[in-house]
């Protein structure tokens, strides 16, 4: 006879409504926990939706705030002078948080800057139930409604009745709300009780454990690896120092990539291919992606989209950003992204005067042509309705001399336009002028750059380590490389004999690239040349300190950007 037996409240666990979470919120000087301080510490402790308590004070870093975060936070240094130091607080923070189930946005970056405050005060780290409403989110909303998991955005798809605003206590007002709707979507899936949050942080499944015995036979050495399908059918390629270790770390805990764990299931083997150095691998890698081209690569999947900046083919040309394998003349790039040749095009349009209106325009005019406002405005001679008479000619030799060969008269043009601007307080439009700037800059950079390796064959050697390391190239495609101890230029002679032998028509621009990283690096030494393997004196690298400009002002976004 089978006897029923009802499980006790400890073995059903602790529902979620009876979970006691505080969700955390930080606001610091920057980014590392290292060298950054907390500015402000915001935490909504609540139990079952309902909020039973809050934390917030300011903080004093210690130092002064750097503008950025000023902007961004509004705290300013006046606000903290009076406010306690981090090894004040730290004792009431940890108090409040007691045993609860930590949760904050992107817990990696607010934990982090806990646990290093901790340590340097000597306070014992909790260790605390961490959830991290990034990971949840990924769950929990599709790409539709959150094309991101940035807080704001999220916020709008549950509609929270607070709006975050990069103070500490309102984000994480927002972020509570925000958790508990997406805690509401996730019990349809199960998640009831804490003990069902542990789901959530990508256990590897058995069936996919077991597959890592793929890599027992798998050699501890740099190259490629190529995991295969049922049929043969390649369905990833990378590339590893370390192949063993690389791919027996698909098969653990930490690969949380949906995509590459769909990947796994339909795995049946691993082909290797070992390189004697990991510049080769790399660039086997790209090749082996553009020939394959699997299913489950996204980085270089269609290297043959790169972003190109051209003159269009017609009587009166205008710019277009298109994609291509290669440039040819009068294009310019390769570009970034569609959205930096966009850019570099706006400014050869103010620049030159190219007109941009995406008629084609016929050689004689129609009688009924009509000409916009930029004739009125002196940026455009017009050619719609003046025809060969505009002058439109000359234009046209200017534009091509800069996708061609120098950017200097355009530069000059926009330095004035970007200066007059920020005289008259147009800070905002200065901006954008000095982005499409940089956009033509940089394409003009990679275009020489580019140029230059594929005008020439050589061969070059770099101490790596306890080794010398040698490469061939010849006009741009790598020919082979080495690795020795001893005997560099009879190495270097081997691989020069490889020139002839190669049996590629042209490289694919994402292994040209590669190679100028690689020939770039300090230390690197040229063995042989044939040809010519120089930069014009009228390059675009004079003006670098353009992209500089604004890659510094990128990155000073970013960091303050974390949410």
């Amino acid at each position: 006879m089978t006897v029923a037996v009802q499980g006790s409240l400890e073995e059903i666990g602790e529902p979620l409504s009876a979970t006691t979470f505080v969700v955390v919120d930080l606001e610091t000087t920057g980014g590392s926990p290292r060298d950054c301080e907390i500015t402000e510490i915001g935490a909504v402790k609540t139990r079952g939706g309902e909020v039973v308590g809050e934390f917030q004070t300011l903080v004093d870093p210690g130092g002064p705030i750097p503008p950025y975060i000023v902007a961004l936070t509004g705290i300013t240094d006046a606000m903290v002078v009076a406010a306690p130091p981090i090894a004040q607080v730290l004792p009431s923070f940890l108090e409040f948080l007691g045993d609860a189930v930590l949760v904050a946005h992107n817990a990696r970056f607010d934990v982090g800057f806990l646990k290093e405050a901790c340590r340097r005060h000597g306070y014992a780290w909790p260790a605390p139930e961490i959830v991290d409403t990034v990971l949840l989110a990924r769950r929990a909303t599709t790409k539709e409604e959150a094309p991101n998991k940035k807080l704001v955005t999220l916020a709008r798809v549950f509609g929270t009745r607070v709006t975050p605003n990069h103070r500490a206590l309102e984000d994480a007002r927002a972020t509570s709300e925000v958790l508990h709707g997406m805690l509401e979507r996730l019990a349809a899936f199960g998640i009831t009780h804490r003990e069902d949050l542990d789901s959530l942080r990508n256990p590897m499944p058995s069936a996919l454990r077991r597959k890592a015995t793929m890599a027992d036979r798998v050699p501890a050495k740099p190259g490629v690896y190529t995991f295969c399908g049922p049929l043969g059918e390649r369905l990833y390629v990378g590339t590893s120092r370390n192949l063993r270790a690389r791919v027996k770390s698909y098969f653990t805990s930490s690969e949380s990539r949906r995509g590459i764990r769909d990947m796994l299931a339909l795995a049946v083997d691993v082909d290797t291919v070992v390189c004697p150095t990991q510049l080769e691998a790399t660039i086997l890698e790209v090749r082996m992606i553009d020939q394959w081209r699997p299913r489950y690569n996204r980085r270089s999947a269609r290297p043959e989209r790169t972003a190109w900046l051209r003159l269009t083919d017609e009587r009166y040309p205008r710019l277009s950003a298109v994609k291509s394998a290669y440039g040819e003349p009068s294009w310019l790039g390769p570009m970034r992204s569609m959205a930096d040749a966009r850019l570099a095009a706006s400014a050869l349009e103010q620049a030159i005067g190219i007109r941009t209106c995406t008629t084609r325009l016929t050689i004689v005019p129609r009688a009924d042509a009509r000409a916009c406002i930029l004739k009125d405005l002196g940026a455009c001679t017009a050619p719609c309705i003046r025809g060969e008479e505009s002058g439109y000619d000359v234009t046209l030799l200017a534009a091509r001399d800069a996708l061609d060969r120098d950017v200097s008269p355009v530069v000059e043009a926009m330095r004035r336009e970007v200066a007059s601007r920020a005289e008259r307080l147009e800070y905002e439009r200065a901006g954008e002028l000095r982005d499409a700037l940089s956009a033509l800059v940089d394409g003009a950079m990679r275009r020489d750059r580019l140029a230059a390796l594929r005008a020439c064959r050589l061969v070059a050697v770099r101490r790596v380590d306890e080794a010398w390391e040698l490469a061939s190239f010849s006009h741009g495609a790598l020919a082979g490389s080495t690795r020795v101890e001893s005997g560099v230029w009879d190495a270097a002679d081997e691989l020069r004999t490889r020139w002839d032998a190669l049996e590629i028509d042209a490289a694919l621009v994402e292994e040209q690239e590669i190679a100028l990283r690689w020939l770039e690096r300090p230390g690197t030494r040229l063995l042989y040349v044939d040809g010519e393997w120089s930069s014009p004196v009228t390059g675009a690298g004079r003006h670098r300190h353009w992209v500089d400009a604004r890659r510094s002002d990128h990155d000073s976004r970013v960091g303050s950007e974390r949410r």
